[in-house]
């Protein structure tokens, strides 16, 4: 549905990110749904190429990563399908991840899910379904390249808190 000519409003471009098992699913979810927003599962936007290659333990190589990039920036872009926006959740590793996709969706912004290792393999080692193998976690912090200061449209939130907690100062957040 179209906004009504001459009405303003906050579009929400929002992206969930950090490793895998850190909780963007579900925080994401619980974000859009707070803000009365879509949700997309930027796992269900990967080519079925790079889900064989990570349900067989290998690791993404960027070659891998930009056409999912693109997909999610599409998706972060589309005024049409989504005009009061949409969260995604997104892994958004590296800084240039990152880029490509505010290039792809001006204004995006990044919630940043952070938390131990440990605390993130736990979760991983207790989920089941997902193709993602923990052992893939190591790779993931590896690649991870923290938002920096200059980051200014990534908000950093500790991942220790349970989710629905998360949810409402994310939600909170993002409408102040």
């Amino acid at each position: 549905m179209a906004l009504p000519a001459g009405s303003s409003c906050t579009r929400f471009a929002v992206i969930v990110m950090g490793v895998s098992g850190c909780g963007k699913s579900t925080v994401a979810a619980g974000v859009a749904d707070r803000l009365g927003l879509c949700f997309i599962d930027g796992d269900s936007l990967h080519p079925e190429s790079n889900v064989a290659r990570m349900r067989a333990g290998i690791p993404l190589e960027d070659a891998d990563r930009w056409p999912w990039l693109d997909r999610i920036g599409a998706c972060l872009a589309d005024t049409t399908s989504w005009p009061q926006g949409l969260v995604i959740a997104c892994s958004a590793l590296r800084r240039i991840y990152r880029d490509r996709l505010r290039a792809a969706a001006p204004g995006v912004r990044f919630v940043f899910l952070d938390g131990p290792a440990e605390l993130i393999a736990a979760r991983m080692a207790s989920r089941s379904g997902h193709y993602m193998p923990s052992g893939l976690l190591a790779s993931q912090l590896q690649t991870l390249e923290r938002p920096g200061g200059d980051e200014t449209d990534v908000q950093h939130i500790g991942i220790e808190l349970p989710a629905a907690d998360l949810i409402e100062r994310i939600a909170l957040s993002l409408r102040a």
